[in-house]
């Protein structure tokens, strides 16, 4: 049950009809972030960028089934949609769009947005399908709303390609805006999945962002060989028994080919296995 008590201002909708004929009223810039929920201090990150840059900001709330695999989480995923509410009443959000199932995917749902080659690879591979539900929900979004910009987290690098590249392949005339990736303290990017974790993973998880902040503390004092770099990142990560590495590249961070050569677009991207937690991050090598 959703509690009544947030800013009569934050209009909460949960049918694209009716969506439609709100956006239709307002006449401003609007910014759009697409969320599953479990919100934290990394979208609220988004929120205020597209607070500042938006004269109307919109968040979706919609833990899509369609991007996990049947043996994935996806029905242990964290919700708490008060909670949530909370947060973006407290961001000054405009609207919130809450779909159930069936209003993404109606009776009859046969269509699927497919990125070649980009979506095979790395989170593709270990993930299959997931990409094509990523690319699906987002499609879906981006027309219903047809903002002026959206907005997401630069942690999931690769999601991030593959939105851009479907924006531009499909003609969708968004701005994509990527954020920097928020950290705690410790240095571990934030993740809805992070509350998974237990004291002997969370510090297992932490060897995960010093691997990476070390590889690049050691590309800023003069090393090129991306196969040291990736070294120093992997024995650092996997000093610890309780961290499986299911890749660890630098990649080119459009195309998530693997580079021979650093360049602007260079990253060093990882996804670690944390027992039955998996976490990934990345670094610019620039």
């Amino acid at each position: 049950m959703i509690d009544l008590f947030w800013n009569k201002n934050m209009k909460i909708i949960k049918s694209i009809a009716e969506l439609k004929d709100e956006l239709n009223a307002n006449k401003g810039s609007l910014g759009l972030v697409p969320t599953m929920g479990a919100l934290h201090m990394g979208h609220q990150s988004l929120f205020k960028k597209a607070r500042k840059d938006n004269d109307f900001l919109a968040i979706s709330l919609f833990v899509n089934p369609s991007q996990f695999g049947p043996d994935e989480d996806f029905d242990e995923y964290p919700r708490n949609i008060n909670k949530d509410l909370d947060i973006l009443n407290s961001n000054n959000v405009d609207l919130v769009f809450m779909p159930d199932i069936q209003e993404m995917y109606p009776s009859g749902f046969l269509t699927n947005v497919v990125i070649d080659k980009l979506a095979d690879v790395y989170e593709g591979l270990y993930r299959k399908g997931h990409f094509n539900g990523v690319s699906t929900v987002v499609t879906k979004l981006f027309n219903v709303f047809k903002p002026d910009r959206a907005y997401f987290g630069a942690k999931d690098a690769q999601q991030c390609a593959i939105i851009k590249r479907l924006n531009i392949d499909l003609n969708l005339g968004v701005e994509v805006v990527i954020c920097p990736t928020i950290r705690e303290d410790s240095g571990l990017a934030l993740s809805s999945r992070n509350v998974y974790l237990n004291i002997d993973q969370m510090e297992a998880g932490l060897l995960i962002s010093r691997g990476l902040f070390k590889s690049k503390e050691l590309f800023d004092s003069g090393e090129k060989n991306i196969v040291n770099l990736c070294k120093v990142a992997r024995n650092i990560i996997e000093s610890n028994s309780l961290c499986q590495i299911d890749y660890l590249d630098i990649v080119n961070c459009e195309t998530f080919d693997i580079q021979t050569d650093l360049d602007q677009n260079s990253i060093m991207i990882v996804a670690v296995r944390i027992r039955n937690i998996r976490l990934i991050d990345n670094i610019e090598i620039k």
